[in-house]
């Protein structure tokens, strides 16, 4: 069956977002740093943001157990976009030219929802999908198969075989191959490239 359809996770596919880039501006040293990215703001606690938490409540409990990283733990909440900067190079050329050739592009994130409406007005590549599935707005996270069950509805129903599903994630590639999507695993643009090319979407 060919693939029509393009479907992007974004962290580290279309936006370059990394925590150590905001907290190397909060420690001194980049041990400091890695133990607290380690053992305090670590990523499955964050994992709680893209499965519905806000902000404040998962920094609550998190403080009251930390309460001397007090403003280090509200700073991903309330400093979020100095995670990113920018874009991971050669992929929004890629949607544009997607979007030239009128492939229907959709993106799939596990995020927070609180950012997400700055992030929507601050990154202008974002607003080229058709529709965004966010993972803190409906409280399930990839690589739960009722995630990509949702996506699929919410983007009309597509046969999942001409859905090419782009993530950055081995284990998100391979629920959405059980479930029969197409997949790249994305370790870059020109590997992106070479895909997209490969399916006849460039």
């Amino acid at each position: 069956m060919t693939v029509s359809i393009a479907l992007f996770d974004l962290g580290r596919v279309v936006l370059d977002w990394e925590p150590a880039r905001l907290y190397d501006k909060i420690f001194d040293d980049a041990a400091a740093r890695d133990h607290f990215l380690g053992t305090v703001c670590t990523m499955a606690w964050h994992t709680r943001h893209d499965a519905g938490a806000s902000f404040a409540e998962n920094a609550g409990a998190l403080i009251a157990e930390y309460p001397e990283f007090e403003a280090e733990i509200r700073a991903w909440g309330t400093r979020w976009m100095e995670m990113f900067n920018g874009y991971i190079p050669g992929t929004p050329d890629l949607i544009e030219r997607l979007h030239a050739g009128g492939v229907p592009l959709y993106a799939l994130s596990n995020m927070p929802s609180d950012p997400w409406p700055a992030m929507l007005a601050h990154f202008e590549t974002l607003q080229r999908f058709r529709h965004v599935v966010v993972s803190g707005d409906i409280r399930m996270v990839k690589p739960d198969p009722a995630i990509f069950r949702h996506t699929l509805e919410a983007i009309g129903n597509p046969d999942p075989a001409t859905v090419l599903f782009i993530d950055d994630s081995a284990a998100n590639i391979a629920a959405a191959d059980a479930l029969g999507f197409r997949t790249h695993h994305f370790t870059g643009a020109p590997g992106l490239e070479a895909a997209l090319a490969a399916h006849h979407l460039i």
